[in-house]
């Protein structure tokens, strides 16, 4: 008689103990995991000291003077109703060597300066997977700083700083060296930029409010392939500045009331295949200034009332400029070269006054953007004191009838006779 095999029996594959070994220590770990609470008598060093990893520590309300608090193993840090950590002008306060590290719901306050040592309220050197969330930071060297990390998340602190001097103090969030990294619905103010990236890759930025920095609300370098979004940068010293990097991709941004002599919404420099797409410029002395800037999409872009919208200098080519509405800007465009490599075409600008006889919605004749007044003040500087005189109004109708100095390649084959409405924001 032939037996029934006993299926229960049979050997299981190796897939399945692993299985049921990954579930006993992912058991054992949180079975194991402990809180601590500590409060303003007792010292936040020792307690983490005690802790052990994937531990727990929630801190309670009140005052605590410390700084340069190493953590060196995953925990949970909590602040409960942000108690207060002071650092005494001393040193920086927290500093992240370890992966998997949440710090949450804190206050810090006075790190002290230094110009040997970037000291920070809250730094990360080297480390994957650190969340840093809701904390609020207060006269801080530099606010948040990420070294040589990835994977980590900066996401809804408030970080404030009350320098006199640009040389006093540091970022308010500043990564080096980073890659994957999010920051998002943080607040930053006071500090000399707002936002600083440098070496930062494949990141993502938004919903930031950065405001009256001393120098940029955002400043990256060497940083390809990021996307900022849905940020505002508002009444920094010089606005925003892009340098030397390609795939940059710039949406539903605000750059916005950043004027001065020196200063621009968006400073483009040495950038290369980007897109600059459904953002709003308004009452910047420049909104966008464009130096070496090759094979750029603008579009879908709100300029106005900016002293220029936007400044391309003679060394950009290969840039494609549709579909933008132009509102009560000084000067549309203006430029310092003849040849303008420049494709431009189907923008609403409030200056033209050609006609449209088939009633398609674009101009029957072109547009020129470049003025004979901006061309003049490109070389003669000092002619801005005859803006609005009768005479510059003279000669620029006439430039309009017959064009001589204003640059050839520089003209909008499509006007469009209404502002075009941007439906996707």
């Amino acid at each position: 008689m032939k037996r029934t095999p006993n299926h229960h029996l049979r050997p299981q594959p190796p897939q399945y103990f692993v299985f049921l070994m990954s579930i006993g220590l992912f058991l054992s770990t949180t079975l194991h995991a402990r809180t601590w609470v500590v409060n303003p008598k007792q010292s936040i060093r020792h307690t983490i000291l005690r802790a052990a990893a994937d531990d727990t520590i929630l801190i309670q309300k009140g005052n605590y003077r410390v700084n340069t608090v190493l953590i060196n193993k995953p925990l949970t840090i909590i602040g409960q109703h942000f108690p207060v950590l002071d650092g005494q002008f001393k040193n920086e306060i927290f500093t992240i060597t370890a992966n998997n590290v949440t710090i949450q719901g804190l206050h810090f306050e006075n790190v002290g300066m230094t110009s040997m040592i970037d000291w920070a309220a809250i730094k990360v050197l080297e480390s994957s997977y650190v969340r840093i969330i809701g904390n609020r930071v207060r006269n801080s060297y530099f606010g948040i700083y990420l070294s040589a990390s990835d994977h980590c998340l900066v996401q809804a602190n408030d970080v404030r700083g009350n320098p006199k001097e640009e040389q006093n103090t540091g970022n308010g969030i500043h990564a080096w060296k980073c890659d994957s990294i999010r920051v998002e619905n943080n607040r930053v103010a006071g500090h000399r930029d707002g936002i600083y990236f440098e070496f930062v890759t494949n990141s993502i930025i938004q919903r930031n409010f950065s405001h009256q920095n001393i120098r940029y609300g955002l400043h990256f370098m060497f940083s390809h392939k990021n996307g900022y979004f849905y940020n505002t940068f508002r009444q920094n010293g010089a606005g925003v500045a892009v340098m030397y990097t390609k795939f940059v991709t710039m949406k539903h941004n605000i750059f916005e009331q950043n004027w001065g002599g020196a200063a621009y919404g968006l400073l483009l420099k040495d950038i290369s295949d980007s897109h600059i797409e459904q953002n709003t410029f308004n009452i910047n002395t420049i909104g966008v200034y464009m130096e070496g800037c090759s094979r750029s999409v603008f579009s879908h872009n709100q300029f106005i009332k900016n002293g220029y919208a936007i400044r391309v200098q003679a060394n950009c080519d290969d840039n494609t400029l549709v579909y933008n509405n132009f509102k009560g800007n000084t000067f549309d465009v203006a430029t310092n070269g003849n040849v303008v490599l420049t494709k431009v075409a189907h923008n609403y600008w409030d200056k033209y006054e050609g006609y449209d006889l088939n009633r398609d919605g674009i101009g029957d004749v072109p547009f020129r953007p470049v003025s004979l007044y901006a061309s003049v003040i490109e070389r003669i500087p000092q002619a801005m004191m005859l803006l609005r005189s009768f005479t510059v109004t003279l000669l620029d109708r006439i430039e309009k009838i017959i064009p001589s100095i204003t640059p050839e390649g520089m003209k909008d084959e499509s006007p469009m006779m209404k502002p075009i409405i941007n439906r996707n924001r």
